[in-house]
């Protein structure tokens, strides 16, 4: 019966995703804002809504491939930035620029006296990237030609099973058990540094991310829910001090 579940999320994904730009299920990107504490939360899984209908144009802002599976550095995540909602034959993706990216136009035009909610948007579309970042899979090569993964339905198998690991549980209980490991990591964006900074930190958490994802691909398995909850927390932690300098310097 689970067997067949499973098919029919395949063939359904098949027909309306772009395939690399899977990601955590809505519940789980959502809780990861609720746990940093992120005040519109509720809009974090909004990103991959707008790439149902924006497609190519939206879709490389979740992932980077790395096909060169090479060390991710802070240079390497300001040079995807000019790459951010780009449509053309880039391959890769640019997910590390697209952080970067939204959250300039952010703050172009934020303005702490002025309550438009569509200013907000670009930091909503951020904290989705900012889950993306912690997911292993959107920071390797989705089809590894000369490993496992090798072709696309397995793939489309791997990463689904791997989106929904702890999607079973509350919002609450997810919530809780990210906010618990977020509270022990310590992160630091200097005001006067932020960006570069930034960078750096978006840089440490990719390749933990493919540190991670690398393992899963080696014993070709699933993320065990400890191994979720430790990417989840990162991503939490992130986006709990990058809203302490966007939204209320």
């Amino acid at each position: 019966m689970r067997k067949m579940a499973l098919r029919f999320v395949l063939i359904v994904l098949l027909m309306t995703c772009t395939v690399p730009a899977l990601a955590w299920q809505d519940k789980t990107h959502v809780a990861i804002a609720k746990a940093a504490g992120y005040k519109t939360w509720f809009n974090a899984a909004a990103a991959d809504i707008t790439k149902s209908k924006a497609g190519d144009k939206e879709g490389g802002n979740h992932y980077f491939d790395n096909l060169r599976e090479e060390r991710v550095t802070p240079e390497m995540v300001l040079a995807q930035a000019k790459l951010y909602d780009y449509p053309g034959d880039e391959e890769e993706g640019h997910l590390y620029g697209a952080i970067i990216a939204s959250i300039r136009k952010h703050l172009d035009k934020y303005d702490p006296k002025d309550p438009d909610k569509f200013v907000g948007y670009n930091m909503d579309f951020a904290a989705h990237y900012v889950g993306d970042l912690c997911r292993p899979n959107h920071n390797i090569p989705f089809i590894k030609k000369d490993g496992f993964p090798s072709n696309k339905e397995k793939a489309l198998e791997w990463h689904v099973a791997n989106d929904g690991v702890v999607e079973k549980n509350d919002l609450d209980q997810l919530v809780g058990e990210i906010r618990k490991r977020a509270d022990k990591i310590s992160i630091t964006l200097r005001k006067d540094h932020f960006e570069e900074d930034l960078a750096t930190e978006i840089a440490r958490i990719a390749n933990i991310s493919r540190d991670l994802g690398e393992k899963l691909r080696a014993r070709q398995g699933v993320m065990t829910p400890e191994e979720a909850y430790g990417q989840l927390a990162q991503g939490a932690a992130l986006l709990r001090v990058i809203q302490e300098y966007a939204i209320k310097q």
